[in-house]
């Protein structure tokens, strides 16, 4: 039985707890004298003569804002699993493109769910493949005959294309969205849809992911640490207030009420005059959120999903994550100031968090182009700098990795992605910055551009194959 995140339950896991705040408090010291040092200049002055750092106020408030976000995460608390007479009808779409194999893999994971036969309707879109993804998804209907419905795109226009083919058949009360290659666990749909069922303010709940192939190497296997980070500790912060400020694409739920009148402006969304063919989940988001809705974090609604093995392959994934992060942040800021929840409290956190994350985008990059210019003036002061603050910041997630699943796995691979994130993708959100504008999808080989997408209409080039009877 895997323990329970920040339980708390006896001492070993307290005093953990209190080795990351103490942790904590020693690294923001020592960033502060060597940042004092000259390495960011001081500011300004207050009365009697005081100095205002740079330094100083940028470590007070990442310091500040870390131990927020640790008591948020210390007060989550999951959805409780509801009965099966009290589980809503939901609709499962699959988007698929030269996926092969895995696609079938898919499918079966979802059709030993512990949900009801009867409440479950599951559609598979073949995006318009170029290998054998529509002969696995053959196969899987040959499986599972009266429960799996094929739709096959004559060409390949992008996962929100195919996310749009499978919401206009879908009948479910809530709209549960799974990538190809990924795999539920028998409990997950029943604990990701039961928010909606004990909460008629939440309009989006986000699963737990996890990496499916995590011995196939080094970076699945970091890639699963910096993922417990997210999830486990963002993440289940940010439900704290129904906050979470992205849905993943792996795994998540939508209350179909809630999104289907705002479908036909989220298929024809666009950015700087090109049609949005990334961020789809981010965009979601924005919608549950911006319309006054809790979007929250199950955690034991598990997907295990397939990681990219190469450099290659995890800077393309990181890079299309960071441009729709751009966008949607963009996109965000449209409803951050004014008022958008009414009737529910959280709005306040939203507004904070989001307005914080608009303001990383550009300090973030900062404080970059300060740490190469200090790399000329002061070479070793500033790697050592670096180097110190890579070791203090695997402290976080190899803890709370530590104490979500017990194992020391993380210890031997925080601080090799802490290292490995910072000299050779640190890169990544900069060019995301100044490319925000490009939609390609990158790991998919995708070159086309879709045309606008309805909701109701024929502009959806499909070929629905009927369910056996």
């Amino acid at each position: 039985m895997k323990k329970s995140l920040y339980s708390f339950d006896n001492h070993t896991d307290y005093l953990y707890f209190v080795t990351i705040i103490v942790t904590l408090l020693i690294a923001a010291a020592l960033m502060w004298a060597r940042l004092s040092h000259g390495v960011i200049l001081p500011i300004g002055r207050l009365p009697y003569g005081v100095k205002i750092n740079g330094g100083l106020c940028l470590t007070f408030i990442a310091t500040s804002v870390l131990a927020w976000r640790i008591w948020l995460a210390c007060r989550y608390r999951a959805y409780m699993p509801v009965d099966n007479k009290d589980l809503p009808a939901i609709t499962i779409v699959i988007p698929a493109y030269n996926e092969g194999r895995q696609v079938f893999d898919t499918v079966r994971s979802i059709m030993a769910s512990d949900y009801p036969i009867s409440r479950m309707q599951v559609i598979c879109v073949d995006d318009g493949s170029a290998d054998d993804t529509w002969q696995w998804m053959l196969k899987a209907r040959q499986a599972f005959p009266r429960r799996l419905q094929l739709i096959r795109q004559r060409r390949n226009g992008g996962k929100r294309h195919a996310l749009m083919a499978g919401f206009r058949r879908a009948s479910g009360d809530v709209w549960i969205t799974i990538d190809s290659d990924s795999e539920v666990l028998p409990h997950t749909l029943r604990h990701l849809v039961s928010p909606f069922v004990v909460d008629s303010r939440v309009g989006a709940a986000a699963g737990n992911v996890r990496i499916l192939n995590s011995d196939d190497g080094v970076i699945p296997k970091m890639m699963d640490v910096n993922f417990t980070m997210s999830f486990d500790f963002l993440r289940s912060g940010q439900s704290f207030y129904g906050g979470v400020l992205c849905t993943p694409g792996a795994l998540s739920a939508y209350r179909a009420s809630v999104i289907r009148r705002h479908l036909p402006r989220w298929s024809r969304q666009s950015f700087m005059g090109t049609q949005a063919m990334i961020g789809e989940d981010r965009a979601l988001t924005n919608c549950v959120i911006g319309n006054g809705y809790r979007v929250v974090y199950q955690r034991e609604a598990v997907v295990l999903t397939k990681m990219p093995c190469t450099y290659g392959g995890l800077r393309r994934m990181l890079l299309r994550w960071a441009r729709s992060n751009v966008r949607e942040s963009l996109v965000m800021a449209t409803f951050l100031f004014r008022r958008f929840r009414c009737g529910d409290h959280g709005e306040g956190y939203i507004r904070f968090f989001g307005a914080l994350q608009l303001f990383w985008l550009v300090m973030g990059e900062a404080l970059k182009i300060n740490i190469i210019i200090n790399l000329f003036s002061d070479a070793f002061g500033t790697l050592w700098l670096m180097g110190t603050g890579c070791i203090i910041s695997s402290i976080l997630p190899a803890v709370i990795y530590y104490i979500r699943y017990n194992s020391w796995f993380g210890w031997r691979w925080a601080m090799p992605y802490t290292f490995f994130s910072t000299f050779s993708l640190f890169w990544i959100s900069s060019w995301g910055l100044l490319s925000a504008s490009r939609s390609g999808w990158l790991t998919r080989g995708l070159s086309q551009t879709p045309k606008s997408l309805t909701i109701s209409g024929g502009s959806l080039m499909a070929i629905p194959v009927p369910v056996r009877k």
